[in-house]
This record gives C-alpha cells, sequence and structure tokens, in this order.
C-alpha cells in the first residue's frame, strides 16, 4: 500500500508499511530469526544474532570515543565483515557513514575526509600509505586499522571495548528518525571535484523494499558481495538489500571472475547484482560450464548495458536465470525501474517499469514536460531521492527543481509507463561500471607543470564496456609512462588514462574555441 507523503518539503509517494530506520529494518530479522545465517567472510560465518551483538558493542565503543548523532564516521576498507558492522552501528546511534572506495589515493580520501568532516576513520592496513596528514584532516580524531598494524591507528578490535552499564545505557538515548542521514556517497563532479549525496534512512528504506519486491529477495537467498562496499550498488544495493531481506550475505574481498565462479558454487549462491563487465568475465571463464550454478537464480546488472549477446550466453550457460536490468543513481539511493529479462522482447530495449514509490518526469530544455514516446532529460522524485549533496548548496541548486532531482541522462516513457535511457551524462566514460568524469581526469593532467591542454574520452572495450584515453599538449620531453604515474598517484587506479596521446598540435577545436571531443572519440575509437 502506497500513499503521498511530505518529506524534505516535497510530497512524495511512499510505503505505508515501513521500519522507522535501517536499523530497526535490521533488528526485525535478528529478532526473528536470530539463528539464521546473515554473513558469511571467509571463514567466518556469523548468525544474524550474532551480528547484532556485535554492532550493540560497536555503537558502545563508537559512543565512547565521542560519536554521537550526526557525526560522520569513515571507512576505507575492502569487503570484509567490518564495513557491515560499522555502517549498522552507525545507523544504531545515527552517525553518518562515509564510505571511501580502496582504490582511491590520497588527494582524493584527503578531500572526502575533510569535506564530509568525518571525525573517526577505519581503514586496511593496506591503505594507510594513502592516508592524508593530520593538518589536512582537521576534524578526524581517531584512526583505526582492520586487518593488520599501521603507525597511528589503534586496531579495529578495540572498537569493541565493553562499555561500563551505564554509559552502554545511553547510547540508544538519541532517537533516530527516518529523514536523518544514513551515509554520504561521493560521486564524481563534472567540475573535477566530488560531490557528497546524503542518503537517508527513508530512502535506503525503500530503496531496499523496491530490490526485495522486484528481484523477489527471500530469506532463504544467498548474495555475494563482488562489487566495491563503497559505492551505491554495493553498500545499499548489496549489503543493505540482502539484510532487508533476512537472506545471507556472502563477502568477495577482490572481484576474480574464476574465484566469483568457485564461491558461487560453494555457497549455492542465488542472487548476484554486479555489472554487466563482471558477468562477460565470467562467460570467458571455462569453469562457467563445469562447476555447479543451479541455485543461481537472480542475475541483477546495473551501471551499464548488457550486451545483448552476452545476456543470451548466460540464459543459455543457466537457464534458470532470470536477468533484470536495474536503473537508477547514487542520487536515487537507486533503483529508478528494473526490467527483468523475461519481460516481453518488445521491452527489451527498455530499462522497464518504475518502482511503485519512484515519480519520473521526462522534461524538455525549457522545463516542459514531453509527451509519451518523445526525448528528454529525466527529472526524478520519490522517497528514495537524496534531499540533498553535503555543505554543497551550489550543487543543489543546479541539480533540484521543484522536488524533482535532474538526472542530466537523456531517455524516453511510453504510454505504457516503459523507460528507455538513450544517452549517459554529458562527457561521462562508463568503464566497468565505474563512472569517470573526464573534467575529473583532465583537472590531474593539466597539473603536471609539463601539460598545457587536456581532453579525456572513452573508446570501446569488448569486456570492460568502455576504457579511458587522454589526449594532451605537452612538451617533448613528457613520456607517456610518466605521465600516466603521476595521475596514479592522484586517482583511483579505474581513472587513470588506459592510453595517453600526446599532440603537438593543440586540440582539436570548433569556431567558438570549444574542444571537439566527438572528433577526439572517433580517433580513439579508431
Amino acid at each position: 500500500m502506497i500513499r503521498h507523503e511530505v518529506h524534505f518539503g516535497r510530497v512524495v509517494p511512499c510505503f505505508i508499511d515501513r521500519p522507522p530506520s535501517v536499523d530497526a529494518l535490521f533488528r526485525s530479522w535478528a529478532a526473528r530469526t536470530p539463528d539464521a545465517l546473515a554473513v558469511v567472510d571467509g571463514g567466518r560465518r556469523v548468525t544474524y544474532g550474532a551480528l547484532d551483538a556485535a554492532v550493540e558493542r560497536l555503537a558502545d565503543g563508537l559512543f565512547a570515543h565521542g560519536v554521537r548523532k550526526g557525526a560522520r564516521v569513515a571507512t576505507l576498507v575492502g569487503n570484509h565483515l567490518a564495513v557491515v558492522e560499522l555502517s549498522l552501528a552507525c545507523a544504531r546511534i545515527g552517525a553518518i557513514h562515509v564510505t571511501l572506495d580502496i582504490r582511491q589515493r590520497r588527494p582524493e580520501i584527503a578531500y572526502i575526509l575533510a569535506q564530509s568532516g568525518a571525525m573517526l576513520l577505519v581503514h586496511d592496513a593496506a591503505c594507510a600509505a594513502e592516508l592524508p596528514e593530520a593538518a589536512e584532516v582537521p576534524e578526524l580524531r581517531y584512526r583505526f586499522v582492520a586487518g593488520g598494524v599501521a603507525a597511528g591507528s589503534v586496531p579495529y578490535e578495540e572498537l569493541f571495548t565493553p562499555l561500563a552499564p551505564d554509559r552502554a545505557a545511553q547510547v540508544l538515548a538519541a532517537e533516530v528518525f527516518e529523514e536523518d542521514p544514513f551515509c554520504i556517497l561521493y560521486t564524481s563532479g563534472t567540475t573535477g571535484k566530488p560531490k557528497g549525496a546524503v542518503l537517508t534512512h527513508l530512502g535506503v528504506i525503500h530503496s531496499c523494499l523496491h530490490y526485495r519486491y522486484a528481484l523477489g529477495l527471500e530469506p532463504g537467498d544467498r548474495t555475494v558481495l563482488a562489487v566495491p562496499n563503497a559505492h551505491m550498488t554495493g553498500l545499499v544495493g548489496v549489503i543493505h538489500g540482502t539484510l532487508a531481506a533476512g537472506a545471507c550475505l556472502i563477502l568477495m574481498g577482490q572481484f576474480k571472475a574464476r574465484l566469483f565462479l568457485e564461491l558461487a558454487a560453494r555457497e549455492k549462491l542465488t542472487a548476484a547484482l554486479m555489472v554487466p563487465a563482471m558477468y562477460n568475465l565470467c562467460l570467458l571463464d571455462p569453469q562457467f560450464e563445469q562447476l555447479d550454478l543451479s541455485s543461481w537464480r537472480i542475475a541483477a546488472f546495473g551501471g551499464a548495458p548488457m550486451p545483448e549477446a552476452s545476456a543470451r550466453r548466460l540464459k543459455e550457460k543457466s537457464p534458470k536465470l532470470t536477468l533484470f536490468n536495474v536503473y537508477g543513481a547514487t542520487e536515487t539511493s537507486s533503483p529508478v525501474a528494473i526490467l527483468p529479462r523475461d519481460a516481453p522482447p518488445e521491452r527489451l530495449d527498455s530499462v522497464g517499469r518504475l518502482m511503485p514509490c519512484i515519480d519520473l518526469k521526462v522534461m524538455d530544455e525549457d522545463g516542459r514536460e514531453v509527451p509519451p514516446g518523445t526525448p528528454g532529460e529525466l527529472w526524478i522524485a520519490g522517497a528514495s531521492i537524496v534531499p540533498g549533496y553535503w555543505r554543497n548548496p551550489e550543487a543543489d541548486a543546479t541539480a533540484f527543481v521543484g522536488g524533482y532531482w535532474r538526472s542530466g541522462d537523456v531517455g524516453s516513457m511510453d504510454a505504457e509507463g516503459y523507460l528507455k535511457v538513450f544517452d549517459r551524462k554529458k562527457d561521462m566514460i562508463n568503464r566497468a561500471g565505474y563512472k569517470v568524469y573526464s573534467a575529473e581526469v583532465e583537472s590531474v593532467l593539466v597539473f603536471h607543470p609539463d601539460v598545457s591542454e587536456a581532453a579525456v574520452v572513452g573508446y570501446p572495450d569488448p569486456v570492460l564496456g568502455e576504457r579511458v584515453e587522454a589526449f594532451v599538449v605537452a612538451g617533448a620531453d613528457l613520456s607517456v609512462d610518466e605521465l600516466r604515474r603521476f595521475c596514479a598517484a592522484r586517482l583511483s587506479d579505474y581513472k587513470v588514462p588506459d592510453r595517453v596521446t600526446i599532440l603537438p598540435d593543440g586540440l582539436p577545436r570548433n569556431p567558438n574555441g570549444k574542444v571537439m571531443k566527438s572528433v577526439l572519440r572517433e580517433r580513439a575509437a579508431g
């Protein structure tokens, strides 16, 4: 049952029957099925009851270090149990979880920690060399290390030290409301700086319920976290989407096709949410047909289009699989629309129908709604849309109009409610589901003293979808290897250009002086 409600000054459709917070949703399953398996992390197998008890101790530990409602707690960890525990513990006390990707580099990490005002960080030991100096992150008071030791960081296990009974009783004194922030996820900015999308408990709960109902997730399902936990798909879609269904979450440290297939067979995987490139790599592995994957029934994908040939081969090799095309974004808490691959053939060029608590308008450049079937920009509203960006009123003013988020995506909606998406956001490169904005990479390239101009475009790749190529105007003594090393020290590895072309005569420009990226894309594709 759905009704319209006012949240953040917007009138949005909401599920009537819903828990008041992410913590309440998790604890409902811990109370009903305490002995059910919640998380598998290598050799560790944790039940819902045990996970709930660990989250309670961790919440106490966070409280003992001054973490209160609204404080930001950052994680720079891989797909391990710690990130699940910390996300749930933050939800329990009303702290705001800030996620960082272990592939990010020091300048990116320093910016996010400083911009979010995080007071506590838990990081992998392997990431210690990328941590910023204290002066760069003045609000960061505590550093904890997981999976090893690091100078200046306290072992993560010490956060579980019990509090005195009178102190522990204070931890839950601050009530958590559904409009409170749940986490901040940073999206690459077209101006070179990432924006922190503020996801609320209301939005994440609706996203989890959408995933559960649309994909048919059940308590007996077993889902593998193969994508990074620091992004929307991993944190909300897989981690909390799985726990919201009372299902079992299986953690995979780093995706490798062979390891994923072996893990899926061993743990009797039933559901996965990954990017198409991961499915493509699985199809290339001969073990796909030799291992027992008969339990696998849900194969959801998003972040990039699934090649029709790949979808057909998946169905041929695993007839029980139902493929789901998921369309969404960080700002929508994902998903906006979902299309099952067994939909009518005439609908396979769409991304499906809207989720129940999503409202969408297709608008022209003058801000007027266009007729069904007519292309326009997708403006999206609903219970799961973020209220705005963290400490960024300029971005809010540009991105949100009349209660709708302007996606920048071009698409159309037909009379039957099927949504098509034609173009991605301007100048965005989709590398295996990772979004790379050209402006962000260009800003790093031109920071090199020998580079005067730079333009970045994508070029087709049969496995990853797209790769990154940089065209630069630079001195004759600058080598491609040196420039790539320069980028690698400042950017996530997937943002580092795969190819660099040095143009001695300058970038191609039109009569108005604008760089003609269409010419560069043609050259890169050739």
